[in-house]
Order: structure tokens, then C-alpha cells, then sequence
């Protein structure tokens, strides 16, 4: 549709399959990529094939499938980092080591911008409104734009499922507080892309997710 003003396109990364986003205002042609964890040749096809500029790049935690290359796409674009919170800043400091281990490209970095609580970022004309979402790990953030009832969630919540809390700084009692405080309010037709797997609506979740629909939170 070329009336809506923002579009997303979905660009599997790495062995984890983790679900870098190209997203873009319609208005401008200016983009962002959010959570660029590897794959850069196949990021950058992306971008050329949507005929769109990058203007930054957005990160919702800081799990090396999700910001392993944040840094060397940085630079080869010439664009700022931002996000996520800076209670991230441990898994940040440690992509070099994490990248080793799960056989991931890892460059340790500094973003341009900590995110917080009720902050926005901008994608051309775009504003998108900042929620702090712990739990998964303790400065993930998410991204939400009203008007398109969209809402990027990183790792928070999937479709059927939520993200795991046995990594350090994990907590799952948290995870659940952010999705019900956080997410639900937002409203039910808001439409999400997860950090893995299939896109989803709240309303879907709340009727089904075996984790937190309404019927489980009220067992």
C-alpha cells in the first residue's frame, strides 16, 4: 500500500535466523535498519531493492544476533547507532567474545544514543515512541508507531511464545510485567514483528500465546 506512511520489510539474519527490519517513511524514502546482527550483503541488497536511504540504525537489545554488525554497518553507511537502553551496555562490551562463541561477526560499540523511557526516534517523518522493556535483557527497548498501529518488539514476545530469560540479567517475571504494562496498552490491533519468526497482533497473542493470553495470566 502507498498510502500508509511507514512499510517494513523483514531480512533473516545469521544462523539464528533473527529478524533484522528495514523500515521506512514512505513520505521521504528515508529508513532504518533495526537489529542488523549479520548478513550485511543481504541488509544492504534490502535497502537497495526498497530504493530507500538509510538515515540510522535502531537496536532493541543488545544479543549479538541482533547487534553483532550494528558497528561495521554504522560505519560503512556513514549513520548514527540508537538504542537500546543503556542497561545493555554489558551485552554490548561483550559482542567480540559472544560473536566467538555462536560463530557470529561481533564488534563491540558504543551507540550514538542511549534510549530511555518516553524518548522517540525518528525515521524521516516518522516518530516512533520509545518503550523500556526489561526482561529479556535489562535495557531492551521496543519501537511504536501509532498512527500505522505497528510496533517493533525485538525479543520480547513472538508469535505463540515469549523470549527466553535464562541468559544473564534475565528475568522472566519482568519480561511478563513489560508485556502486559507495555505492550498490551498499546491496543489490540497493533500489529508486531518479533525478533524471530512470523509477525503477529496483540489481539492474536492475548487470545492464544500460551504464555500471556488472557486466559493464562488469569489461571
Amino acid at each position: 500500500m502507498t498510502d500508509t506512511p511507514l512499510r517494513a520489510a523483514i531480512i533473516p539474519v545469521t544462523a539464528i535466523e533473527q529478524n533484522c527490519t528495514l523500515i521506512w517513511c514512505t513520505a521521504t524514502n528515508r529508513a532504518a535498519v533495526v537489529d542488523p546482527g549479520g548478513d550485511l550483503p543481504r541488509i544492504l541488497a534490502a535497502v537497495e531493492r526498497a530504493g530507500v536511504t538509510v538515515e540510522k540504525i535502531l537496536l532493541t537489545h543488545g544479543h549479538i544476533d541482533h547487534a553483532g554488525e550494528a558497528k561495521p554497518l554504522a560505519e560503512q553507511l556513514g549513520v548514527p547507532i540508537e538504542g537500546p537502553h543503556e542497561d545493555d551496555r554489558f551485552w554490548l562490551a561483550r559482542l567480540h567474545e559472544d560473536g566467538r562463541d555462536w560463530g557470529i561477526r561481533g564488534v563491540a560499540f558504543e551507540p550514538d544514543r542511549w534510549l530511555a523511557e518516553g524518548d522517540t526516534v525518528t525515521i524521516g517523518e516518522l516518530v516512533l515512541d520509545v518503550y523500556h522493556t526489561p526482561g529479556h535483557t535489562a535495557g531492551h527497548v521496543i519501537f511504536h508507531h501509532a498512527p500505522s498501529r505497528f510496533a517493533q518488539v525485538g525479543d520480547v514476545l513472538f508469535q505463540g511464545s515469549v523470549g527466553r530469560t535464562d541468559l544473564p540479567q534475565g528475568d522472566h517475571k519482568q519480561l511478563i510485567e513489560s508485556i502486559v504494562t507495555k505492550l498490551w496498552p498499546l491496543g489490540d490491533d497493533t500489529a508486531f514483528i518479533p525478533g524471530h519468526g512470523k509477525p503477529s497482533t496483540f489481539a492474536h497473542e492475548r487470545a492464544n500465546n500460551m504464555f500471556v493470553s488472557d486466559r493464562a495470566l488469569s489461571a
